[in-house]
């Protein structure tokens, strides 16, 4: 592909001298996890100056970080838990990834709270949120304001008139969390680490007392070797324990699992010009603005079963089902839903006290010599863990480190995006396309834009929308495979761009077509592009009957007796 920008590239080329130099270099720091936090530690540790591999057993963000309620919040429950440092830290991380991290990624959204108590509700609320707004909530977005139940219901109309008696209009964030976690590998990559997905950690390397690197197979062909390195740090979220168990140490901490789900309904089953939050008897539900959809969420319940594929039952989609029709007009039944995902959540379970606990919510530990494992926090503070992560990573890095400086590093596509904002019509004549197709694609590439249609060159066909999910330009299957590290169809239709959840075929009907877009690329003859299209319908197939399960256990035998696209991956890894 021609690539216009100069930046780093994750593509079959640059997959291939990757495992050639994970097996060669000695690495200052190896990461394990492709998720945001792994990937964001690659990043810190990269841009401090040191050698730095990543590696991911599957994809980018193919575990939690792809299954969030896509929100850059900071955390306006919280403050009700009197968790005032976590609050404060999360809005700084939500305004620098609003204004100079990732403006094309993070965006402004408007919601409305609705008071459903007369009398101590609304001055209780005004009180938190005037906090909220204080510590950093009303920087770069509007202030709350205060409505009456009419003002509300104007902005809310599908909200039934006796569900509030108010509301406070505050605001908060939207990001595609899969894109963003792509978008921190890519760049750690661009400033120098070593990145490789499809690669799984089956053991540990010592001298004497210490870790120092790990043993990795590939998940496409079963290869192995050895990569060196002065400390391994494990930021594998649910699979922490999974990880520790590897390296034959005593871990500091255990991370339990915390299945959340949430489905996703067309934008027209809710009249409302605003994001919406719900109070439930354990928590609160999300009502969010995507596209041409909502999507509505989460549930909270323990998860002990299979933890790369969790499975949501009839009874999760019931219980968001039963919540928000409680608050809504016209309520939404199981055939206004497009897409259902499942998330696991990795929480702390019972520190000891040698553990280094920096914030209310997350943990980093020194297992062993070389050895620092990070688990909990949320989506919006991956870069405090990530710094928190190499800083104690130091103490096994002979040289000297630098302090942490990715609050000043703008991921790719940040550059530049705010102007070729306002050139977005002078663009859409430069390449042939509607206004609001290149708005869609600035907000997804930003500055990067020029690469991702610079692979049209000579192929005008690829301008035009992939012919089942017309959201997205053939371009952009072609682009993800050639730059952005995809190496099967799940990649691009669940991760690189949302088709599994945002269309009723989940991805189907077009798997064909992307097969066929992403084969020069990815090297699939015949028989691959047959394998990946079957592999891939029987994934959503078995999705689709999990759903009508009521229990867990039923519902995770269904999903994970799906096929594997990587037909080499160890779940779990023996422990030898």
């Amino acid at each position: 592909m021609t690539n216009q920008s100069g930046v780093q590239i994750l593509g079959p080329q640059q997959r291939k001298e990757a495992w050639r130099r994970l097996g060669d270099e000695q690495f200052d720091v190896v990461v394990i996890g492709g998720g945001v936090v792994g990937a964001g530690t690659a990043l810190d540790a990269a841009t401090r100056g040191l050698r730095v591999a990543l590696v991911e057993a599957r994809d980018f963000a193919s575990g939690t970080s792809s299954r969030s309620s896509k929100m850059f919040h900071g955390g306006l429950r919280y403050l009700e838990q009197l968790e005032f440092g976590l609050v404060r830290e999360a809005l700084r991380e939500r305004e620098l990834s609003l204004s100079t991290l990732a403006p094309h990624l993070v965006k402004p959204l408007k919601f409305l709270f609705p008071l459903t108590h007369r009398g101590w509700e609304r001055p209780y609320m005004a009180a938190g949120m005037f906090l909220y707004d204080r510590m950093g909530g009303a920087k770069t977005v509007p202030a709350q304001k205060h409505l009456t139940r009419a003002g509300a219901l104007r902005m809310a109309p599908g909200l039934k008139r006796n569900s509030l008696v108010g509301g406070i209009r505050y605001y908060d964030t939207v990001v595609d969390d899969a894109r963003h976690t792509m978008t921190v590998a890519r760049t750690a990559a661009q400033y120098g680490a070593v990145v490789r997905t499809s690669t799984q950690v089956v053991g540990f390397l010592r001298e004497a007392d210490r870790v120092s690197g790990v043993r990795v197979r590939d998940s496409e062909d079963g290869s192995v070797t050895e990569v060196r390195a002065h400390v391994v740090i494990n930021a594998t979220g649910v699979w922490t324990d999974e990880i520790q168990a590897l390296s034959h140490q005593r871990g500091r901490f255990r991370v339990r699992a915390s299945k959340g789900v949430h489905i996703v309904v067309p934008r027209d089953r809710i009249v409302s010009d605003s994001a919406i939050i719900l109070r439930t008897e354990k928590s609160v539900l999300f009502v969010i603005p995507w596209g041409n959809h909502w999507i509505i969420g989460t549930t909270d319940t323990d998860w002990n079963l299979d933890l790369a594929h969790p499975a949501a039952t009839k009874a999760d989609i019931d219980y968001i089902l039963d919540r928000v029709n409680s608050a809504l007009v016209v309520p939404i039944t199981h055939d206004d839903i497009d897409g259902v995902y499942a998330g696991l959540r990795p929480l702390l379970a019972g520190e000891s006290d040698e553990t280094s606990k920096l914030s209310r919510e997350h943990a980093v530990a020194r297992v062993s010599p070389g050895l620092v494992a990070i688990a909990g926090g949320k989506y919006t503070t991956y870069r405090v863990m990530a710094e928190d992560a190499v800083d104690l990573a130091a103490e096994d890095i002979p040289s000297r480190i630098a302090p942490s400086i990715t609050e000043k590093v703008p991921l790719l596509g940040a550059d530049g995006y705010f102007a070729l904002v306002n050139q977005t019509m002078h663009l859409a004549e430069q390449y042939g396309l509607h206004p609001y197709r290149v708005k869609h694609l600035l907000d997804r590439y930003g500055s990067l834009i020029d690469d991702v249609l610079a692979c049209a060159e000579g192929r005008p066909e690829l301008l035009e929308p992939i012919t089942d999910a017309p959201l997205y330009l053939q371009v952009e299957a072609v682009y993800a495979a050639a730059a952005e590290g995809a190496l099967h169809l799940e990649d691009i239709l669940a991760r690189r761009t949302r088709i599994s959840i945002e269309y009723p075929h989940r991805g189907m009907h077009c798997a064909e077509q992307v097969a066929h877009l992403v084969a020069p690329v990815l090297g699939w003859d015949a028989a691959a592009i047959d394998r990946e299209v079957e592999t891939y319908r029987a994934r959503v197939e078995a999705e689709i009957d999990s759903q009508s399960r009521l229990d867990d256990e039923s519902a995770d035998a269904l999903r994970a007796a799906a096929p594997e696209a990587r037909a080499e991956i160890l779940e779990p890894v023996p422990v030898k």
